[in-house]
């Protein structure tokens, strides 16, 4: 009799990985597959992001809600968003008015309503460009700075040491900055409106020779108070993104100084493109709340 046992063999239930059914994404060809891993994930890590972004704009509104910083922060930040970009503000308002007035005077001369270039000019400039252009000026003179200045006190381990110290980084670094950028952003927007308005009468008045009572007047009348309040208005929701993303993106910056160059950079990129997205919206809202009010288009106030 032998004594080896016999063999069990493979039970009837196994099965190889060949004889297993392919998913439909292994039946793809490489790169359809690779693509859409790539764009998969990227949406993926994009949604992430959004819900991170939405977390620490909420422990923002906590911290701002529950204690407000100390006056010496909130000055310096105040100074730094506020007095500081006053002249590239400035200086930017009035070479846009200017740029208006050129683009803009043969179109209107060849149709013999010159005169009224004006209320094209100050339009434009108090509702769309101003809030525009000082957001665009904020974003790229005080995010981008505040993005490689928290991004480097996050290399450096600065922010972990203020933790260790007892101090909540939110409160002590982002609260004063986004008060700093909510709060003063609406004067840079009237900077901005003053000096494109000044630098476009200059132009069409002095340079161009444009009737100064005629222009004068239909400026006044082509602009009504509700054209300065939708920039205004819109100019707070400006300064609030410019603050939280640039926030946001130096609090994740990576790593050395390529990711500190790299998170001023989206602070500035994804600010812009969320100040005009924003923008939009806005804009639909308003101008339904105005028509819904006076369907005929009689001036606000």
């Amino acid at each position: 009799m032998s004594s080896e046992l016999p063999s069990m063999g493979k039970p009837k239930f196994a099965s190889t990985d060949s004889d297993l059914p392919q998913s439909w994404a292994a039946r793809l060809p490489t790169p359809i597959r690779r693509w859409v891993m790539q764009w998969g994930s990227a949406v993926v890590d994009g949604i992430a992001s959004v819900g991170d972004l939405a977390f620490f704009f909420w422990q923002m509104l906590v911290w701002m809600f529950t204690r407000l910083p100390c006056r010496g922060t909130l000055m310096v930040n105040f100074y730094q968003v506020g007095v500081l970009s006053l002249p590239v503000v400035a200086l930017t308002g009035t070479f846009i008015g200017m740029v208006l007035a050129v683009q803009s005077y043969y179109q209107f001369q060849a149709i013999g309503l010159e005169s009224r270039l004006g209320v094209v000019i100050n339009t434009s400039l108090v509702r769309e460009l101003g809030p525009v252009l000082a957001a665009t000026m904020l974003a790229g003179r005080v995010g981008g700075a505040m993005a490689a200045v928290l991004g480097t006190m996050r290399v450096t381990e600065q922010i972990d040491a203020l933790t260790t110290m007892g101090a909540d980084p939110m409160h002590y670094l982002v609260v004063p900055r986004f008060l700093a950028c909510l709060l003063l952003i609406p004067a840079l927007t009237i900077m901005a409106d003053f000096m494109g308005i000044v630098g476009g009468y200059f132009y069409s008045v002095i340079i161009l020779g444009i009737d100064r009572a005629a222009y004068l007047h239909h400026s006044r009348e082509g602009v009504v108070g509700f054209d300065l309040f939708s920039g205004i208005f819109k100019s707070f929701f400006f300064g609030g993104i410019i603050a939280v993303v640039s926030c946001y993106q130096g609090f994740n910056c990576k790593p050395g100084a390529e990711g500190v160059g790299k998170a001023a950079t989206a602070a500035f990129v994804y600010s812009f493109v969320l100040i005009l997205a924003v923008d939009l919206f806005l804009n639909i809202v308003l101008d339904s709340i105005y028509f819904m009010i006076y369907p005929e288009g009689t001036p606000l106030f």
